[in-house]
């Protein structure tokens, strides 16, 4: 057998051991282990996150074992989905405008007043209220007396879908009718709102496109993993072969839902060749037969043009955080616009080194403390409903 220490000095193997371990350490310690960047413009609301959150001026400690980013994505999927325990709702059907129905999953455990703040939650592009990612922010805002409330988006949650549309990451159409019904419901509330991936996109767009309209209705916004460049962030994501192995399964997820709801009827519910839909292998693919089709795109470029948040932050008047993985699989760290943000007053970007897509380990055996996301979420909404921003 070949030995694969022949040629240098007679060392004990145990000290080669050693030496890799104080390697690896090293490297953790000084590749991994980072302050992360917080990018804001000079004002207010960066002077608010410095004094308030004190994340942004710790340093994170990515999990050991478990740093890479497509590991820490799947992991700690894996990892919530069997720890975390099942969250009970208050379930809300609320009927859209054009005859639609959306499932509002309330969690309101330790709120006892009407006029306890409210954060609306927006899932990712195939998640909803018991997804592990939002079971984080729930279990969270629980302990803070906040009261959380899930959009899922049409066809998700387990409702049935009343009309042949699903929804874009471009069209804010029903989070604008959740925001006005929540208002109308409890209009001495304090609101927030929060969206993970897909659901981030939704919601800095509403922001974008109602501009100083928001500033009356959301007090405050939070958006963790956003692709901001959807171009960017899909040629990312169909890179060989991790990256286009969760790609796929996304595509997989999304054409599953489709197919139930369209074989549910003789004729057919949505008027797309289903077929060709149906074999569409990567989400882009998916966007292009179905999604661009449905709302009107006369290709997926203009969907994902219309969809994409990068440019859009000149027109958010509403403090928006928004956490970021300089190395998430979904979004490359050179298409977070932080040029942008850095000139921007009511924007801020915290840049972790590690973290993957919504995972954000950390800790020797990250499921016995709170998230990371789960503490950033504490942190800024505690501080946004009790301090309040000018105060910051």
């Amino acid at each position: 057998m070949l030995d694969l220490f022949e040629g240098f000095p007679y060392i004990p193997k145990f000290y080669y051991g050693l030496l890799l371990c104080i390697g690896f350490c090293t490297y953790y310690l000084c590749e991994v282990v980072k302050k992360p960047l917080l990018v804001c413009g000079t004002g207010p609301f960066r002077q608010f996150l410095e004094s308030n959150i004190p994340l942004v001026r710790n340093k994170f400690w990515p999990t050991l074992w478990c740093f890479e980013s497509r590991a820490q994505t799947i992991l700690a999927s894996l990892l919530r989905s069997h720890i975390l325990p099942k969250v009970v709702y208050r379930r809300e059907i609320l009927t859209l405008a054009d005859g639609g129905e959306v499932a509002l999953d309330w969690a309101e455990q330790n709120c006892c007043v009407k006029t306890s703040p409210i954060v609306i939650i927006l899932p990712g592009l195939t998640g909803a209220s018991q997804a592990e990612y939002i079971k984080c922010l729930v279990l969270t805002a629980k302990r803070i007396g906040i009261r959380c409330v899930i959009f899922n988006n049409r066809g998700l949650g387990g409702i049935k879908l009343k009309t042949p549309r699903m929804y874009c990451a471009a069209n804010c159409e029903d989070l604008s009718e959740v925001v006005e019904h929540v208002k109308k419901l409890y209009p001495h509330a304090p609101l927030g709102a929060t969206g993970i991936s897909m659901g981030g996109l939704i919601l800095g767009n509403y922001l974008a496109e109602q501009g100083h309209l928001a500033v009356g209705k959301i007090k405050a916004a939070l958006i963790i993993s956003v692709p901001w460049n959807v171009f960017e962030g899909t040629k990312s994501i169909e890179k060989p072969y991790l990256n286009l192995m969760l790609n796929k399964h996304l595509a997989g997820n999304l054409c599953r839902n489709v197919k139930h709801f369209h074989f549910s009827t003789e004729t057919g519910f949505f008027d797309v060749d289903m077929d060709i839909v149906l074999k569409s292998k990567t989400v882009r693919e998916f966007d292009a037969t179905f999604t661009a089709k449905q709302f009107g795109y006369k290709d997926v470029e203009e969907y994902y043009s219309n969809a994409t948040l990068h440019n859009k932050l000149h027109l958010i008047e509403v403090p928006l955080l928004c956490l970021n993985a300089a190395d998430d699989p979904f979004q490359p760290l050179q298409a977070i616009p932080l040029k942008e943000v850095n000139n921007s007053q009511n924007v801020a970007v915290v840049v972790t080194s590690r973290g993957g897509h919504i995972g954000f380990l950390e800790g020797v055996w990250p499921v016995k403390e709170e998230p990371y996301i789960g503490k950033l979420f504490s942190q800024y909404f505690s501080a946004i409903f009790t301090n309040g921003l000018n105060n910051g």
